[in-house]
């Protein structure tokens, strides 16, 4: 007889995830299946929003696989001490897990496949959170690429991997419950689970089907177009479910083709497919630059003489610049624990191009404040927006944070959906409230430096000493 564990991490489901789906291929009659979960003292250290949000996610996942008759048993401690714990209560010789090729969980992987070999236990582990993983594109000459649209076409030439097909029936057969010899365990996720507070809209392998149900009915066609205003409903709203692993990329691209009508324009859809690119992307560029978190990319780019000020960050985190679409994009990150993409890219570069600070500030509040949080494309775009990553162009990628808003929230309807305090500002200074007379500002309840600050810094000044800065370290 021979049990099987499988290690569930931020691939919280039940259908098309591959660790699971060849555990119950490799089963025989006879056999044994264990589900785990570990709880890592490491990443637990802090509660922030994007815990709160992964650990519903979790909470979610284990009552649909308790509802299949298949528990979720809870492993707790130093990672070695719970597998040991693990093999010698269940007997399992073989551990499946769908790996990661970046930051920490790179590093947890390399060190337990060696631990797993010196304890005799047969390890498979598998690419799953990406459609390729970090190794799969490559140039002709074996190289990897470093601009993404080069990237993208090669990304494209490749064949998908196919859904993986998840036997229920036999998961449930061989499945076995053994909770009760891991009350620690179960204790310590009971603690998580009573921390949580965060009322967000979707959690959780149903509503990530769901949504995709709605957005591939009509909204996908219109992405090219519409993906820009974040004051319309024209994103995917995925990318939560995928960092968490509700729903399974092979199963949105493949969800993909299958449902769309090509009849139509797809330009949108092909807009869309080249986002999951980005994630691939992101995901190589950061298996390949592992210091990429804490350096910049571009080695020359590494003694930026960024800007510490402590109360400029502040103000930016709050929401509090006086520039209000990068404020009420801040309120929107503060609040839902979700921020439109367009306004990523325009908060990242006004804290690094127009603050000229350290883009490390903004990535790591990023990290504890979105709950999609997916360090390679975070890390990602940060390094973009800064100029200090793998495609850097400093003296173009400036973004004017009022051009930015008169474009992508002409009327002001985002801006005002975040900012009570410019609820009655007119339109034409929605974007510049300061450009209100005095009369202006008493007449729509907004005085400029008491309702609503004065912009912290002054655009076209800040943007030639960015491009300064970048030109000395040349």
């Amino acid at each position: 007889m021979t049990v099987r564990a499988v290690w569930f991490r931020r691939d919280l489901r039940l259908n098309d995830q591959t660790a699971l789906a060849k555990a119950i291929e490799h089963t025989k009659d006879g056999d044994h299946i264990v589900l785990v979960f570990h709880i890592h003292p490491v990443l637990n250290e802090t509660f922030t929003p994007r815990h709160d949000y992964f650990f519903q996610t979790l909470k979610s996942f284990v009552d649909q696989a308790e509802g299949t008759g298949a528990p979720v048993h809870f492993l707790e401690g130093e990672i070695e001490e719970a597998f040991t714990d693990l093999v010698e209560k269940t007997d399992a010789d073989m551990i499946y897990f769908n790996r990661d090729e970046t930051g920490f969980g790179k590093k947890r992987d390399d060190h337990m496949l060696d631990f797993f070999d010196s304890m005799n236990v047969e390890a498979y582990h598998y690419v799953d959170h990406h459609i390729h993983g970090a190794d799969e594109v490559r140039k002709k000459d074996g190289g990897f690429y470093k601009v993404f649209s080069p990237y993208l076409k090669s990304w494209k030439e490749l064949q998908k991997p196919a859904v993986q097909k998840v036997n229920h029936e036999k998961l449930s057969t061989a499945a076995i419950d053994k909770k009760s010899s891991f009350n620690k365990g179960e204790k310590a996720y009971q603690q998580l689970i009573n921390r949580l507070s965060g009322n967000f809209p979707g959690v959780g392998e149903a509503d990530a089907l769901e949504r995709l149900d709605q957005f591939l009915d009509a909204d996908i066609y219109d992405y090219d177009e519409r993906r820009d205003y974040p004051s319309v409903d024209g994103t995917s709203l995925m990318s939560r479910y995928l960092r968490t692993g509700a729903v399974s990329i092979r199963t949105v691209y493949h969800t993909i083709e299958d449902r769309v009508d090509f009849r139509k324009n797809t330009s949108g859809v092909d807009a869309y497919i080249s986002e999951l690119a980005w994630r691939d992307f992101y995901n190589m560029i950061y298996h390949h630059h592992p210091e990429s978190k804490n350096k910049e990319v571009v080695e020359k780019y590494r003694g930026l003489p960024w800007n510490n000020d402590d109360d400029l960050l502040i103000k930016w985190q709050e929401g509090q610049t006086g520039f209000p679409l990068i404020d009420a994009a801040m309120r929107q990150l503060n609040e839902t624990g979700w921020m439109h993409n367009r306004l990523r890219m325009a908060v990242a570069s006004f804290l690094t191009k127009d603050l000229l600070m350290d883009w490390r500030e903004g990535e790591r509040y990023f990290s504890e404040r979105l709950i999609d949080y997916d360090p390679a494309s975070n890390i990602g775009g940060w390094q973009w927006a800064a100029s200090t990553g793998t495609d850097p162009v400093p003296y173009f990628r400036v973004f004017n944070p009022t051009r930015q808003s008169e474009r992508f929230d002409p009327h002001g309807r985002f801006i005002k959906e975040w900012m009570p305090e410019l609820k009655e500002v007119k339109e034409k200074y929605i974007h510049e409230p300061g450009k209100m007379s005095k009369d202006e500002q008493e007449e729509a309840g907004c005085i400029i430096g008491e309702d609503y600050p004065k912009p912290v810094v002054d655009h076209k000044t800040m943007r030639v000493r960015a491009i300064e800065m970048f030109k000395e370290q040349t």
